[in-house]
């Protein structure tokens, strides 16, 4: 054998050991019990697929921020009582208006706004503006938000929240629509009232130069309302944003998984992904394109591009990748962003490294996106 090929020869042993010892260790952990574990708490899937995991301690992910660790671990760790299931409606927005006031506090901080209160198509709505103005190219486009709050709270300080940093970040007018919540009404009111808003939006701007986002059932009536402007004739946007909500029902991993990983119970709806556990959704039916827009194709095809954003311990996160596929299948442009350990809606909270990201991703998109008819 040559000097050459014996030189080689070394080489690929050198190589090669550490491959093969990492092999067969992996091995002996996949196929032999830990110490003192027996067969049946060990990981498995049965034959009707269902996987059996036992007990596991899971730290907070490595890629969040040091701010996001230290919010996460206040938030779950130690959670804030929230009123029980059944209390007074009342009692609950109140509960919401309050635990979001810092978060509106902080946002009106970091990104001064003018805040008009205003009736658009007979709806009540908030106009938020950047005080430093609004950029030159963002004269003639408007955003429209949709808050969230399980189609039961939030009109207030949450949508405040969900609003003000984009009108900051983004240099844009943003309007947030205090639709009608159950359970006073049921479906289909939200979306008749984003469509009264809209409609009169459209009297002073083209539909291309208008977007619409949502976050939670924001995000599910954002997807709603392309649904309900179909049905109703009316031009499509320039572009939405559907956030922890899709245009599909929930379910997949992260209904029974997201929920463990921020120390909370899997939800009713986990293995149906039904939406009739909601009061809002109570007369309604998932196979109606005008509730789950993902049932049909053709609604589907006609939606103009859409942004999607959750957290990866997000309930909602499985659904988000669902909605996206269905989305790209049918030729829509549909850009998923997933933040590894967040939670549901976490970019509630401006002050996290994570949120402002979030922030600068939306406003690139719909910069990028609105008005793009004319060109």
């Amino acid at each position: 054998m040559s000097a050459e090929n014996v030189s080689r020869a070394r080489t690929w042993k050198r190589l090669a050991w550490p491959l093969l010892l990492t092999a067969v260790v992996q091995a002996a952990l996949i196929q032999a019990p830990r110490a003192g574990e027996d067969s049946g708490s060990r990981p498995r899937v049965d034959a009707d697929g269902v996987a059996h995991v036992p007990a596991m301690s899971v730290p907070p992910s490595r890629f969040m921020s040091p701010e996001a660790r230290s919010r996460f671990i206040k938030l779950f760790s130690n959670p804030e009582p929230s009123p029980p299931a059944g209390a007074d409606i009342r009692l609950v927005r109140e509960h919401d208006e309050r635990k979001n006031a810092p978060f509106v506090a902080r946002a009106q901080a970091l990104y001064p706004v003018n805040i008009e209160e205003r009736v658009i198509g007979g709806v009540r709505t908030r106009v938020i503006t950047p005080k430093a103005g609004v950029a030159a190219r963002n004269r003639d486009r408007v955003l429209v938000n949709l808050h969230g709050g399980g189609f039961l709270w939030g009109e207030g300080n949450g949508a405040l929240t969900e609003s003000i940093p984009i009108a900051g970040v983004g240099k844009i007018t943003v309007i947030t629509v205090a639709y009608r919540l159950a359970p006073e009404f049921k479906f289909p009111a939200a979306s008749e009232d984003v469509a009264s808003v809209y409609r009169e939006l459209l009297k002073e701007h083209r539909a291309a130069d208008i977007g619409i986002y949502g976050c939670s059932a924001g995000g599910m009536l954002t997807a709603e309302a392309v649904a309900w402007f179909q049905q109703e004739k009316l031009p499509q946007p320039g572009a939405i944003g559907t956030f922890c909500g899709s245009a599909g029902s929930l379910g997949g991993d992260s209904s029974h998984l997201a929920s463990l990983l921020v120390g909370e119970s899997p939800s009713a709806a986990a293995d149906t992904g039904s939406l009739s556990l909601m009061p809002y959704f109570s007369e309604a039916s998932s196979s109606d394109p005008l509730v789950l827009p993902i049932s049909s194709q053709r609604v589907l095809s006609r939606f103009p591009p859409t942004l999607l954003i959750a957290g990866s311990r997000d309930f909602t996160v499985s659904s988000l990748f669902h909605a996206q596929a269905a989305l790209t299948s049918v030729g829509v442009e549909a850009e998923l962003h997933v933040w590894d350990g967040m939670w549901h809606a976490f970019f509630m909270d401006p002050d996290l490294p994570e949120s402002q990201q979030v922030y600068r991703v939306v406003a690139k998109f719909f910069d990028r996106h609105l008005g793009a008819l004319q060109h």
